[in-house]
């Protein structure tokens, strides 16, 4: 029998924090390396409290859903994905079976997630090489799937840490905004990013911050107009200010995603 699949929760009202806001942005100029790690730390704590049901948003029930799915989700969205996936993986059940699609079948079902040409192409070529180099199963290695076809160290990452339980750091655009505007690093090579913030975490929490900070990232921390004055970690960021720091108008722009 097939696994259930693995879906988010019905979406309720987010938990309420304590927030202590502070009158301006605070400065960690002269910070020291310990500090700064201590800071992150507490941070995290924090939005752990915030996020108690953090996890990640596609729907899937095997690694190779999780990897088609997270490849489909470039320049879209987890809600819109998961709407596309029950039929997806219904009629393509295996990866012998991506690599025997009906082109057109195949891009009139990935229509609706955008780049649908480019998509149908990398799922196709990723089905051939599973079935030619893994004999169609995904691997759980870092360095054999960062080798498929349309699969970066982002979607290794998601694949790793939440399909195999093996930890990782998934530097999407949220992520990496938020550790820019936290003052954990002014790095912006993605992978630069990845190592810089594992050194900060233990290893075990690494997929757990990732989701914390993606979801910190949809929720508050916005990228035009954060909620700065509904947030519950303020008192630690540099970037307070950035959005409303009035809480009546920062709740307003506080999401709960459908």
């Amino acid at each position: 029998m097939p696994s259930p699949r693995v879906a988010a929760p019905v979406p309720g009202p987010l938990p309420t924090v304590p927030l202590k806001l502070p009158r301006k942005a605070p400065v960690f100029v002269d910070e020291t390396h310990t500090q700064l790690v201590r800071r992150a730390r507490k941070m995290h704590k924090v939005l752990t409290e915030t996020y108690p049901d953090a996890h990640c948003e596609l729907d899937f029930t095997t690694p190779l859903e999780l990897l088609v799915a997270t490849i489909l989700s470039a320049q879209t969205t987890d809600v819109l994905v998961n709407k596309v996936t029950p039929g997806l993986f219904a009629k393509y059940p295996n990866a012998q079976a991506y690599a025997e699609a009906d082109r057109e079948e195949l891009e009139a079902i990935l229509k609706p997630t955008g780049f649908f040409r480019a998509k149908t192409n990398s799922v196709m070529k990723l089905g051939q090489a599973l079935v030619d180099d893994y004999d169609g199963v995904v691997p759980n290695k870092l360095t054999e799937l960062v080798k498929l076809p349309g699969t970066g160290r982002k979607t290794a990452n998601v694949v790793l840490g939440n399909a195999f339980g093996i930890p990782g750091i998934t530097v999407d655009t949220h992520f990496g905004r938020l550790v820019r505007r936290f003052g954990w690093t002014t790095e912006q090579d993605p992978v630069k990013v990845e190592h810089i913030i594992g050194e900060l975490f233990p290893k075990k929490d690494w997929t757990m911050l990732s989701h914390r900070l993606i979801f910190h990232g949809r929720r508050r921390c916005h990228a035009k107009k954060p909620a700065c004055g509904a947030c519950p970690v303020a008192q630690w960021c540099p970037s307070y200010g950035t959005g409303p720091t009035n809480p009546e108008a920062a709740a307003k722009l506080v999401k709960v995603p459908a």
